[in-house]
This record gives structure tokens, C-alpha cells and sequence, in this order.
């Protein structure tokens, strides 16, 4: 049975950070640019870009650096747009119990969660880069669930986002009785001397075929989502409660606190920005997941709107009070202090 929804996959279980998305749906974007959408969640992230490779999915949503490495080992994927810009990525570990220092030899010995494959090849890339070896260190694929690996003991540290897993695990060691400060962060991007975190930053992607074939329901979609992150930042408190009608599981601290530290990194107007990805190109250069011939697999043709001017390197959004923490009675200070000063500590 054939049907005229188009299908989008997010990169994993519906997050804060999808707002503009479920807004789209919600507030009926979607029906009012002419199309129908359905937003899918994945059992395994790691199977995103093979889905909607396969024209299994139409579009969906998946990190930068998956997105080159999935066109690079033959799936027909082309990002259309991005979501979330340049979260700090890296090393996550509790500084009580996990012996971990800022010195990445710290991490000899131990147990190190990552996500999928790509994140093995960066961690091995770092210990060639330190003068280590593979062996050096126990990897431990533990998918998306590196909080709960940490928490249980199964890993003594893991690859996650600061707006994502730092929050879930301070929010648990506030309940432990420590301090938010104990979880700290090595960032990949400065232990690899990057000069970027652009590599996590999350995209619209969408089956080549389908984008070749569709261009006036792309250009729709992305218009919903547009109106959905415009909404999203003129009212960011009343969104998220919007958000919490569809997903009453979102009406929680930590989730209210994600959705808070993820805030800055949204992209208000959703273009693939070519300085990102010139980066996370040549970082994929260096980590053998391309080649020199490797062709961009990126478009901003669907967005139809004014671009912003591209920030200045190095810069780095502020906090911004999204009000949406009032209601769960957490306290302004704590919750709106630096997230860099637990990151870069």
C-alpha cells in the first residue's frame, strides 16, 4: 500500500533539540506547505544513514561527520539543511571516581564508550596522536547510552554532547549528593587540535533519489521546519510546553535542562554552513573516511529564505534564558551558569 507521507528518521529518540521539527507537525506547518510527514524513531541510531540510503526513509536527521561517512562508503545521502550547530563533543567522565585527569594519558587503562564505529576511529586517532596505541584502552560500543554506562560502572568514560549527556549526568550526581562540577569533559576538538566541534553538528538528510525526484516536497519541509524554529525562538518557554503535549515524557528536569543548554546551538536558518564543512571534511581526510576526491554531499538549494551571516571562527553563542526552567522550580543561577565552566575546568 503506497502512501503520501513523506518519512523523516531522527537521528535517535525524539530529544529536545528536535523541537522545530515536532513543531512543524504540531502547529500544522506541514499540512499548510502541502505535505504529510511522519516522524520516525530509530532502534539503532547506527542504522540511520543505511535506512534512508536505501530509500527505506525519505529524510531524516544524522551528525556531519555520518552524514560524509555514509555518502563516502556508498549511500546515496545529501544533507539539506541543519538543525543543531556545533555542540561541544568529547570525552565524558565523572572527575570522582573515574581517575581521569585533563591529561589525555589519563585515559590509559580505561574504559572508553562510544556510539558506533566512527567514534572508535576517532578515539584511535587520538591515542596515535598521543602517542598511544589502540591497546592502550578498552572500547566499549554502548550506542546512544553512554549516561547509563556511566552510571552502572560498565565504562569508566564516554564519548557524548555537552548539552545532552553532561546534563543527564550532572542532573545524577546531584542526586548522589556531589557536585554538578565532578562531570567533566577532554573536548575531541581540542585534544585533535580542530579548531572546531562542527563534526556533531546535526543535519536535515534526506535519500538522493528522493530529493532528486521530490524537490517541491523537500522545499516544503524545509519550509515547516523553518516556521517551526521561528516560533521556536520567539516563544521558547511556550514551544517547549507544545512539546510536552506530543511527548509528556519531555515534561521532566533533565529533559528541560537539555532542551535549556541546547538552545544556543539551534540554527535559525538551517543553512549547511560551508566553513563547517570544509572542516569536518578535512578531519575526515585525516581520519581515512574519505578520500581527496570525496565531492560534498550538501545543498542549501531548498532554503529559500535570507541567510544569516556566518558567526566569526571561534565564536561561541550565549547562554540564553529560555524560561522554560521556571516551571520545574529549578534555580536560575545553577541552571543558568556557563556550561563551559564545567567543560573547560
Amino acid at each position: 500500500m503506497s502512501t503520501d507521507k513523506i518519512t523523516c528518521l531522527l537521528n535517535w529518540h525524539a530529544t529536545p533539540y528536535h523541537l522545530p521539527l515536532f513543531l512543524a507537525e504540531k502547529l500544522n506547518y506541514f499540512t499548510e506547505e502541502g505535505i504529510k510527514v511522519a516522524i520516525l524513531e530509530p532502534n539503532n541510531p547506527s542504522d540511520v544513514t543505511e535506512i534512508i540510503g536505501s530509500g527505506k526513509v525519505d529524510l531524516g536527521c544524522k551528525a556531519m561527520i555520518h552524514t560524509i561517512a555514509g555518502k563516502a562508503r556508498g549511500f546515496p545521502i545529501k544533507a539539506i539543511g541543519t538543525l543543531l550547530d556545533e555542540p561541544f563533543t568529547g570525552v565524558v567522565y565523572l572527575e570522582s571516581q573515574s581517575g581521569i585527569t585533563t591529561d589525555f594519558q589519563s585515559l590509559r587503562g580505561k574504559r572508553i564508550g562510544y556510539v558506533g564505529e566512527f567514534g572508535k576511529i576517532q578515539l584511535d586517532e587520538l591515542t596515535k596522536h598521543y602517542g598511544m596505541v589502540p591497546a592502550d584502552y578498552t572500547a566499549v560500543r554502548v550506542g546512544m547510552n553512554v549516561t547509563g554506562a556511566i552510571i552502572r560502572g560498565e565504562i569508566d568514560a564516554g564519548i557524548g554532547l555537552e548539552n545532552v549527556q553532561m546534563v543527564e549526568l550532572e542532573e545524577w550526581s546531584v542526586l548522589q549528593g556531589r557536585s554538578r562540577d565532578d562531570v567533566k569533559m577532554l573536548r575531541i576538538d581540542e585534544l585533535a587540535d580542530l579548531g572546531c566541534c562542527c563534526f556533531c553538528s546535526i543535519l536535515f538528510i534526506g535519500n538522493e533519489t528522493f530529493i532528486q525526484n521530490n524537490p517541491e516536497k523537500v522545499a516544503s519541509f524545509m519550509k515547516g521546519i523553518k516556521r517551526g524554529a521561528d516560533y521556536m525562538f520567539a516563544n521558547p518557554a511556550a514551544a517547549y510546553e507544545l512539546f510536552v503535549e506530543m511527548k509528556p515524557h519531555m515534561d521532566s528536569v533533565v529533559n528541560r535542562k537539555i532542551y535549556q543548554r541546547s538552545f544556543r546551538y539551534m540554527s535559525r536558518d538551517l543553512k549547511n554552513v560551508q566553513r563547517d564543512w570544509d572542516k569536518v571534511t578535512r578531519y575526515c581526510k585525516r581520519l581515512e573516511i574519505v578520500d581527496d576526491a570525496f565531492v560534498q554531499n550538501m545543498t542549501n538549494e531548498f532554503l529559500t529564505w535570507p541567510m544569516q551571516p556566518d558567526t566569526p571562527a571561534g565564536f561561541i553563542h550565549p547562554t540564553v534564558d529560555t524560561g522554560v526552567l521556571a516551571k520545574c522550580g529549578c534555580e536560575r543561577v545553577t541552571d543558568l551558569r556557563d556550561p563551559l565552566a564545567a567543560v573547560e575546568a
